[in-house]
């Protein structure tokens, strides 16, 4: 396989990386349903072409971190997934762009060229019920809600959380995800590079108690856990939120299941 390169993390870059995955239009998760397979993108989508290709190899399930993503004349920062023969099973368009300006740290501003997605995605897959968000969506624990409405029993994030954040945040919001919807959490970042954007790193799995199943630093690396499905019964059994929750109160609005 030949390497493929995309995506320094830089608003003024996105639209000379963007892929092109075949979406014919903007609107709820249309631009995925009905790809089956990537194979025909070569020359318009050579990054996930690449992922295709890997899951191919290896009949993996393989969420494929984020790539910017053209279509219909906008930008997107989108994270496919394929299953183990290669297919794509679904995308996900990051739903909360990440605009920012913390003082003295950083100021970085994703509408300046991308448009935010619209679907809570969730997707059936070889290992599991998987819901799909991108870095910033993390930070919103309605649109995990909804995921887990819809029967998620994982929640994937690839994400690169810098280094005035995340070591406040990173681990702290997937843990707060995990408990609150009492289902896995898995991330992936970056490894902090030598130069330009630092990523904070730090992959990490969380268990549906809020324990921490692996994580690794910010240096390249793998981090491996065991999903034990049958823990998340044993927790929403032991702490039953679901049949606690006050609808006479609050409600939780999903417009739509996937």
């Amino acid at each position: 396989m030949t390497p493929v390169r995309n995506g320094p993390y830089d608003v003024a870059l996105f639209s000379t990386f963007a892929e092109d995955l075949g979406g014919a239009g903007a609107g709820r998760g249309a631009g995925f349903r009905g790809v089956s397979s990537v194979a025909s993108y070569a020359q318009r989508a050579p990054s996930a072409c690449a992922l295709a290709e890997v899951a191919a190899e290896t009949g993996v399930t393989l969420v494929g971190g984020s790539i910017p993503e053209l279509c219909s004349g906008r930008l997107y920062n989108t994270c496919a997934v394929f299953d183990g023969a290669g297919a794509l099973l679904g995308a996900h368009r990051k739903v909360h762009l990440f605009d920012v300006d913390i003082p003295g740290g950083i100021t970085f501003r994703e509408s300046d060229s991308l448009t935010p997605g619209d679907e809570a995605t969730v997707l059936n897959t070889a290992v599991g019920r998987l819901g799909v968000g991108i870095c910033f969506d993390l930070r919103f624990g309605e649109l995990c809600a909804v995921q887990a409405n819809r029967g998620a029993q994982v929640l994937v994030y690839p994400g690169a959380f810098n280094t005035v954040t995340g070591p406040l945040h990173w681990e702290l919001l997937q843990r707060a995800r995990a408990v609150d919807n009492q289902l896995f959490v898995l991330t992936c970042s970056p490894a902090r590079a030598p130069a330009g954007y630092q990523a904070w790193g730090h992959s990490t799995a969380v268990g549906p108690f809020g324990e921490v199943l692996a994580t690794c630093d910010e240096k390249p690396g793998i981090v491996y856990a065991e999903l034990d499905f049958s823990q998340l019964a044993a927790r929403r059994r032991a702490i039953p939120l679901a049949q606690q929750r006050r609808g006479d109160v609050y409600a939780l609005l999903d417009r739509g299941r996937a």
